[in-house]
């Protein structure tokens, strides 16, 4: 289907209030969790993205390019709301950094491995040129973490797939610094940084969020479509065979369609 097809009907779709139900996250996000996109300094956009789920800046003020994007959601510039999902995010972020890992993959390129369910460990930056394939071996409480020291870097046209059960609202990006999505990557996941999100021309996050804790969120003719929600459930999220399922915090699972 053509790009800006499948954008104008996701906008409509959004608007009638006519979308599927949320899924449901696997880490606690709090509040955050609410926010497609949220920013430490402003959120500035180009051409006509598309949000769906809130936005939001704490403790800075500027959300410009809004129109011509879309938000299917509410806005919160400098509120209570935005400061207190800020809040949220770092106690999320925290976690995440936290985890003991179940593999290093310092150095390696994240374009061409299919992985399973697992905490991946990179010292310094991650860079994904290709396709990255997520596995769920079929277990419907899958989970994957990325942590990395510093960046996360995707080249143009790269992209992140999910098979066998896997789904874009259990994977985390834990990023040290900033996050780049090259031009046309298609991601998934939610992307948590430390410091700003740069999403170049045409790229999108399916079932994930752009969550900045300092600096800013920039994008440039996105879609990003939020579609989890956080839904206690006493199912323990599975991360391989390492048994750190609890670890992830409170046996919250995710609704499926």
């Amino acid at each position: 289907m053509d790009r800006q097809l499948f954008v104008s009907i996701v906008s409509a779709l959004a608007a009638a209030g006519t979308l599927a139900q949320a899924r449901g996250d696997i880490v606690p996000l709090g509040s955050a969790g609410n926010f497609a996109v949220l920013a430490g300094s402003t959120v500035t956009n180009t051409g006509p993205s598309l949000i769906n789920g809130d936005l939001g800046v704490w403790p800075g003020t500027a959300v410009t390019g809004f129109p011509p994007g879309i938000v299917n959601g509410s806005i919160h510039a400098n509120d209570a709301v935005a400061q207190q999902a800020q809040d949220d995010l770092t106690t999320a972020y925290n976690a995440l950094a936290a985890m003991p890992f179940t593999q290093d993959l310092t150095g390696m390129d994240l374009g061409g491995m299919t992985l399973t369910p697992g905490v991946y460990f990179f010292s310094s930056s991650a860079f994904l040129t290709t396709t990255l394939t997520l596995d769920a071996l079929g277990d419907p409480n899958a989970a994957f973490v990325f942590q990395m020291g510093s960046t996360l870097i995707t080249a143009s046209d790269s992209s992140v797939m999910t098979i066998n059960g896997a789904e874009g609202c259990n994977v985390y990006w834990q990023v040290g610094s900033s996050a780049t999505l090259g031009t046309g990557t298609d991601f998934q996941g939610n992307i948590l940084a430390l410091t700003s999100i740069t999403m170049t021309t045409n790229a999108s996050i399916l079932d994930g969020r752009a969550l900045a804790r300092n600096g800013a969120v920039t994008l440039d003719t996105n879609f990003i479509e939020f579609d989890c929600a956080v839904i206690p459930l006493p199912t323990p999220l599975t991360l391989g065979s390492s048994g750190l399922g609890m670890l992830l915090l409170g046996g919250v699972a995710r609704r499926r369609r």
